[in-house]
């Protein structure tokens, strides 16, 4: 299918041309938080999109940004024209599709905004219950990572606090056209039952942000902007280094900051 549509190396376009990893990814999708409505991000030649259209209980959408897939799409599921969008996922306004009903998102990302897709999908999680996405090995290994971890970042606090992140399989370079230079691997993330922090959640944001923009520094140091009530936190905690800190210890910080930036 993948000759029809010529991959851009300015969209970060790598086809997925195994029908058998295909239907693994669609089959990924638990649909156990009540949600009909699934969107995938670039399906591209239809690969992932020809196994999630005949699943039952489920209504799929695509949102594309390459003109010749859109096309090559409407063209191969005619019946489903009406639910292909022509737009990018990064400026996606869910409300304008699904209005107040949760839907969950799909997709073979694309490496060069795999990481800013998450992060759209953080401004819109009360939507979104849940996300299965194949990333560069490197970015699902981060977004998984536990404290403590190297990989562990800005990334990985962020969906962990929202997110149950489980790493599911890899995926070899030689299923695409073209193959990438890297090994690719497949995540789930499902949205916890509490997804309101016990923290303003904004100053949490911006409290993991500061910390890990400086990270080689201690808390004290990254953060001396925000104003931070050390006293009312353990001794030690303005010593560490925000790798080590969980996503509780991030909000107890949260609660004794205040923003003077």
């Amino acid at each position: 299918m993948a000759h029809y549509v010529q991959a851009k190396k300015s969209l970060g376009q790598h086809f997925l041309a195994d029908p058998n990893i295909a239907c693994k990814i669609a089959n990924s999708l638990s649909a156990s938080e009540g949600w009909q409505h699934v969107l995938e991000i670039g399906p591209g030649t239809g690969m992932l999109t020809r196994f999630l259209v005949n699943q039952k209980g489920i209504k799929w959408h695509g949102i594309e940004l390459d003109r010749d897939s859109v096309k090559y799409l409407q063209e191969t599921y005619p019946e489903l024209k009406e639910q292909i969008i022509h737009g990018d996922f990064l400026k996606f306004a869910p409300e304008t599709y699904f209005g107040l009903t949760p839907f969950a998102i799909i997709g073979n990302f694309p490496y060069n905004i795999s990481t800013q897709i998450l992060f759209h999908v953080l401004k819109m999680r009360d939507r979104v219950p849940e996300v299965v996405g194949m990333f560069q090995k490197e970015v699902a290994r981060r977004i998984a990572a536990p404290p403590g971890n190297k990989e562990y970042g800005i990334l990985s606090v962020l969906m962990q606090a929202f997110y149950d992140v489980k790493l599911l399989f890899d995926v070899e370079p030689h299923v695409f056209i073209p193959p990438p230079k890297v090994k690719s691997s497949v995540i789930r993330c499902m949205r916890k039952e509490n997804v309101h922090l016990d923290c303003d959640e904004k100053l949490f944001f911006t409290t993991v942000k500061t910390a890990f923009n400086q990270r080689r520094k201690t808390l004290r140091n990254s953060l001396k902007g925000m104003q931070v009530n050390w006293k009312g936190l353990p001794d030690h905690l303005s010593g560490e280094r925000p790798e080590r800190l969980d996503v509780a210890t991030f909000v107890r910080i949260a609660k004794q900051a205040g923003v003077a930036l």
